[in-house]
C-alpha cells in the first residue's frame, strides 16, 4: 500500500483496492459550477491525477525498499518508518485536513496539499541518509492528508447529482489502475536506474505531475466551502498521534535495542494517553459538538465492529505487503522488476472480485460475502505457506500465482462492500465523520502492522542467523522461514476479522435516500477509495 485495501487501501505497504462507495462530504447549497461549464472536466482530471499520484506513491515505495536499504545503508527500523511514518502522518491528519478544506476552501487546501506533497517528494528523492528520507516521508503523508480529503469534496461541489455516479465510477477505475500500476512502475523505475539515481525516480516522478497540477488547478478548479463546517480539534490530533507514536515507535526500535524497559513502559503509556484522548473528546463534544472522533458512533454495534475490522485489516496489510517484498527480493534474491510482475495477478484478482462482490454477490448474500472473503484470503495464505515451505528458495513466480489469485479474490470480496456495511446503521448526520474515521482507522492499523514486522518477521530472521553464526549463505533460508511465520500470524488476523464480521448487518444496506441528499451536518472527511497493502 499499501495494495488493494479496504476503504482502501492506505497502504504504506498497501496496494490500492477496488473503489468503495465514497461517503458524502459536507456540501454546499448548490454545485459551484454550471453543468454546462466544460472546465469542470478539466478540474476532474486534475483532482483524479492527484488521487492517482497519491495511490501510486503508496504502492510504489514497497517494491523499492530493498534498493533503498542497500543504497542508504538503512536499518530495518528505518525501512519500517519509511512506510509507517507516511501512514501514521496520513492517518493523523485526514480528518483535520477535510475540516480545513470545509472552513478555508477546498481548492485552497488542495493546492497547498499538492504543493507540499510535491516538495516532500523532492526531499525524498534527494534524501542523503535514512533520517532525512523518513522525515520527508512523514511530511509527504501529512501533506497528502491535506490534499486527498479535498478530492471528493471538490467533485461533489463541482458536479450536479446526476453526473456524480459517472464520476465516482471513474474513480473506481483510477483506483484499480493504481493497484496494478504502482508496484510495476516502482519496479521499472528502480530496475532502469535512470541517470544512476537508483530508487530515487520513484519519488522524483511526482515533481512534473505536481507542478502541472498546481498550475492547472489554479485555473480550472472552482473554490467551494461548507456552509456549516465543524471546528478544528488540534489537541485531539496531538493526543491520538502521541498515543500511536508511543505504541509504534518501541515496536520498530525495540528489536535493534534489545527490547529495553522504556519500550514496554512507552507501549503501556500509550493506553494512558488513549484514555486521556477519549476523556478529552467527551469534553469537546459537550463544549462545542465538534470532536475529532464522534464517540457516540461506537454505540452502533455494526459500526464499532466495522471499525475493528478495518483496523485489523490494516494490520494484515501492514504485515503482509512489507514481508512479501523482503521475502522476494532479499530472501529469494529476485530483482525489483520480477517482484513487481509477480504481484500483477493479485492486483487483477482484487479488482475483478471487487466489482462482482458489489454488483452481484453482496445484494444477494450480505455479510456472508465478506466472511467468505476473509476465509478465502486465509486459504490463499495457507497455500502460500505450504508452497514456500515445499519449494523453498527454488519457488517460481508462476508457482506463486495460484495463492496470490486466491488471496486477491478474497480481498476483493471484502474491500469494496466493507464501507457500506460499516456505515449502514450510522445516522445520516454522522456519515462524514464515520467514513473519515473508517479510513483513518485503516491507515492506523497499517502503521501498527508495519511495526509488528519487527516481532513476527525480523525476530525470526535474527534467531535463524544467530543459529547459523551469521553466515551469509543462511540469509535466504532465514527470510523464507520468517516469511512463513509472518504469514501464520496474518492467517490468525484474518480469523479475527472473520469473527468480527458477525457483528456486521446480515443483509446489504438499502440506500433509500437519493444521492444528492447530503447530511445536514457539515462533516470533515469523505472516504477515500480504499487503500491497503
Amino acid at each position: 500500500m499499501t495494495s488493494a485495501p479496504p476503504s482502501g487501501t492506505r497502504a504504506e505497504s498497501p496496494i490500492p483496492a477496488a473503489a468503495a462507495s465514497p461517503a458524502v462530504p459536507a456540501t454546499d447549497a448548490a454545485p459551484a459550477t454550471s453543468p454546462t461549464d466544460r472546465r469542470r472536466w478539466f478540474a476532474l482530471a486534475i483532482v483524479m491525477t492527484a488521487a492517482f499520484m497519491d495511490l501510486v506513491d503508496v504502492t510504489i515505495v514497497n517494491i523499492a525498499i530493498p534498493s533503498i536499504q542497500g543504497s542508504l545503508g538503512a536499518t530495518f527500523s528505518a525501512i519500517q518508518w519509511i512506510t509507517a511514518g507516511y501512514a501514521l502522518a496520513f492517518a493523523a491528519g485526514l480528518i483535520t485536513g477535510g475540516r480545513l478544506g470545509d472552513i478555508y476552501g477546498r481548492k485552497r487546501l488542495f493546492l497547498i496539499g499538492m504543493g507540499g506533497f510535491t516538495l516532500a517528494s523532492a526531499l525524498c528523492g534527494f534524501a542523503a541518509n535514512p533520517d532525512v528520507l523518513v522525515a520527508s516521508r512523514i511530511l509527504q503523508g501529512a501533506t497528502a492528508a491535506l490534499m486527498v480529503p479535498q478530492v471528493l469534496s471538490i467533485v461533489h461541489a463541482t458536479f450536479p447529482a446526476h453526473e456524480r455516479g459517472k464520476v465516482f465510477g471513474l474513480f473506481g477505475a483510477i483506483v484499480g489502475l493504481g493497484a496494478v500500476t504502482g508496484p510495476l512502475l516502482g519496479a521499472l523505475l528502480t530496475e532502469w536506474n535512470l541517470f544512476g539515481l537508483e530508487w530515487r525516480p520513484i519519488f522524483l516522478i511526482n515533481l512534473p505531475v505536481g507542478i502541472a497540477g498546481l498550475i492547472l488547478g489554479r485555473k480550472f478548479i472552482t473554490e467551494s466551502k461548507a456552509p456549516r463546517a465543524l471546528r478544528l480539534d488540534l489537541p485531539g490530533v496531538v493526543l491520538v498521534t502521541l498515543a500511536l507514536l508511543a505504541l509504534i515507535y518501541p515496536l520498530t526500535r525495540g528489536r535493534e535495542l534489545d527490547w529495553p524497559l522504556w519500550g514496554y513502559l512507552s507501549m503501556a503509556g500509550s493506553l494512558v494517553v488513549l484514555a486521556v484522548f477519549v476523556a478529552y473528546e467527551r469534553w469537546k463534544t459537550r463544549r462545542d459538538g465538534s470532536p475529532l472522533v464522534e464517540l457516540s458512533l461506537f454505540k452502533v454495534k455494526s459500526f464499532a465492529a466495522g471499525i475493528a475490522v478495518q483496523l485489523t485489516f490494516g494490520v494484515f496489510s501492514g504485515i503482509f505487503f512489507m514481508v512479501w517484498t523482503l521475502y522476494m527480493q532479499i530472501g529469494l534474491g529476485w530483482s525489483a522488476l520480477r517482484a513487481g510482475v509477480t504481484g500483477i495477478p493479485f492486483s487483477i484478482a482484487v479488482s475483478v472480485a471487487a466489482g462482482i462482490s458489489v454488483q452481484k454477490l453482496v445484494p444477494r448474500f450480505g455479510r456472508k460475502v465478506l466472511q467468505t472473503g476473509a476465509l478465502t484470503m486465509a486459504a490463499g495464505l495457507l497455500l502460500y505457506i505450504w508452497e514456500a515451505d515445499h519449494f523453498g528458495k527454488e519457488i517460481s513466480s508462476w508457482q506463486m500465482a495460484l495463492p496470490l489469485i486466491v488471496m486477491g479474490l478474497g480481498m476483493g470480496l471484502i474491500v469494496a462492500p466493507l464501507t457500506d456495511a460499516v456505515l449502514s446503521e450510522v445516522p445520516k448526520e454522522h456519515a462524514g465523520s464515520a467514513s473519515g474515521l473508517i479510513n483513518t482507522t485503516g491507515q492506523t492499523g497499517n502503521a501498527f502492522g508495519i511495526g509488528l514486522v519487527s516481532v513476527v518477521f525480523f525476530g525470526i530472521v535474527d534467531n535463524k542467523m544467530e543459529l547459523a553464526h551469521g553466515a551469509q549463505s543462511a540469509v535466504g533460508a532465514a527470510y523464507v522461514d520468517a516469511f512463513q511465520n509472518a504469514l501464520g500470524w496474518v492467517v490468525g488476523v484474518l480469523i479475527v476479522i472473520f469473527l468480527l464480521m458477525f457483528a456486521l448487518p446480515k443483509r446489504a444496506p438499502e440506500h433509500e435516500a437519493p444521492e444528492h441528499e447530503a447530511p445536514e451536518r457539515a462533516d470533515d472527511v469523505q472516504k477515500e477509495p480504499a487503500l491497503t497493502a
